[in-house]
Parts: C-alpha cells; structure tokens; sequence
C-alpha cells in the first residue's frame, strides 16, 4: 500500500515507537486493527517492556489470545509469566462507574511504577477506543484527557497507542483524536509515504519491492519537478526499511538525472551502507548526509 500527502514527521510507523510517545491510530477494518495490535504487542515484548491491551469491549478475550498467539507461543508465555495482561477499561477505573481522567491517569502512573519494580524496562498500553461509546463517556472530556496527559510521558518509561475505528466514531472526532495526539502511526504496515515539498521529497514507511513502483514513480516526479533548480533532497530519515531494489533504482535514477548539479540524500547510517554497497561513490552529482535516527 502507498499513499501520497504533505503529512509531517509526527507520521511514524509503528515499529519507530519509543518510550515516551503517545501516538494515535486509525483503522477501518479488522485487518489494519489487528495488524497494529499484533506489531505493537510483540514489538513491546521484544523489548522487555511490560504490555497493556485494552481490547475493543465487543471483542472476546478469547479472540485477542489467538490472534496474539498466531506468531508463536511467546504471547501466552507472556501472558502467564505478567508481562502481557489483557484489560477494559471498566477495569481500569474500577470502583468508578463511569470514566473519569483522574482515575485513569492514576492508573497508569501505578501500572507504569509497578513495571519498573517488576524488572521491565517499561510500560506500553494499547487502547481501543471503542471503549467511549460502549461506557457513554463524554467524547469532549476524552480529548480533554488526550491533550492534557503530558506528565504521564515526558521523562518517562511510558508508551500509549489510542486506536479509533473509522467506522464507529464520527469523521470529526477522528480528525480532532488525531490532531490531539503527538504522534500518528500508519494505519498498515507495509505502507509506503511520499511527501513532497519545495525542492524536497521525504519519505516515510517502507520502500520495498511491494511498493517499488510508487516509490519509482515519486522519486521520478521529485527529479522533474526540480530540474530547473537543479537541486533536489531525498530524505529517507523516516524510512523504517528500505529495500534493495528501491535503493538501487534510486541510484540509476539519479545517476541518469543530468540536468541536477547536486542529488542530497538525507539517511541513517544503515541506509548510507546499503547505498555505498550499491556504488553511491561512482555518482558525482550525489551526496549523502547520515542522520542519527531510531531504529
């Protein structure tokens, strides 16, 4: 899957998540949902991180269990060893009868201490927020929690992904959700990102050869569009893969772009080798610029 836009660089794939980051997510079907659930459940579990689910209410236990289990057994391992628990909201603010910020955030401050004395290296939660409509809480206070949570983050060994299914929650609220968090993921993984601007095309998720056309494509519409100024930058910073197929067609294209003086490729350190491997240094007109970026 491709897509192009002028998103900013709060749009990160899941996998670039760090403690700290409280990130927004949409979905419209249950494969994007459970796509998300499954790379951000493992990936926490990877990383010695204690694992929140708050799973959508309507979904039984049972069924999130096996999806989470369709990867191997490390998830029930897990799960019986404390360091993935399944939860709902009415849990979390337990004894109150209806949300309340307050409850919530002090949960969480809990949740997070207990990880830490447990030995994890954090706390992630993941919550779908179809939790609101099925607890009638009040969608103004929900941003209102969502725009006021920083202390809960910054400095802190604390990761959350708020996911809204598109089809449930009114286009206005998603679009107010999405604004009120700091970061977004993409909804898919596998997506790749072109983002032009003036003289620049960013790129962002993975280029790879399922997306090699659209990646051919953009780079080949970036190169026409600054043949005049004869000056382009790429920047791949927020590539989370980048393939080799799509390297190599970078090369050749800019190796062909004779009307360009000066090619700028914006990179980390893995992604500069993979191009030096490829014969960057044969390409005159070519620099590279490695930038310290996550993994």
């Amino acid at each position: 899957m491709h897509d192009r836009q002028t998103g900013s660089t709060d749009l990160i794939p899941v996998q670039r998540l760090r403690p700290g980051d409280h990130a927004f997510v949409g979905y419209g079907d249950d494969k994007s949902r459970w796509e998300m659930v499954i790379a951000y459940v493992w990936l926490g579990l990877a990383r010695r991180e204690k694992v929140i689910v708050l799973a959508d209410p309507d979904v039984p236990q049972r069924e999130v269990l096996a999806r989470l289990d369709t990867y191997g057994p490390q998830a029930a391992a897990a799960r019986t060893r404390g360091q993935l628990v399944l939860r709902s909201m009415r849990e979390v603010i337990h004894p109150d009868p209806a949300f309340t910020m307050g409850r919530q955030v002090a949960r969480i401050q809990e949740e997070t201490a207990r990880a830490r004395r447990q030995g994890y290296t954090g706390l992630r939660t993941f919550i779908d927020m179809r939790w609101v409509p099925d607890l009638g809480a009040d969608v103004e206070g929900v941003v209102h929690r969502e725009t006021h949570v920083e202390h809960l983050f910054t400095g802190r060994p604390y990761t959350e992904v708020c996911a809204y299914d598109h089809r449930w929650f009114a286009p206005e609220v998603v679009k107010a959700m999405r604004h009120a968090h700091p970061r977004r993921l993409h909804e898919r993984l596998g997506v790749l990102l072109s983002m032009p601007e003036e003289g620049t095309v960013r790129f962002a998720g993975e280029a790879d050869l399922t997306t090699l056309d659209h990646f051919r494509t953009a780079l080949a519409d970036g190169l026409t569009q600054t043949a005049a100024s004869g000056r382009l930058v790429l920047d791949l910073t927020h590539l989370h893969f980048l393939g080799v197929h799509c390297a190599f067609d970078l090369l050749r294209q800019v190796h062909q772009a004779a009307a360009h003086e000066r090619i700028e490729i914006r990179c980390s350190t893995l992604q500069a080798g993979t191009l030096r491997r490829l014969g960057a240094a044969s390409v005159a007109r070519l620099r590279l610029s490695e930038v310290q970026v996550g993994c």
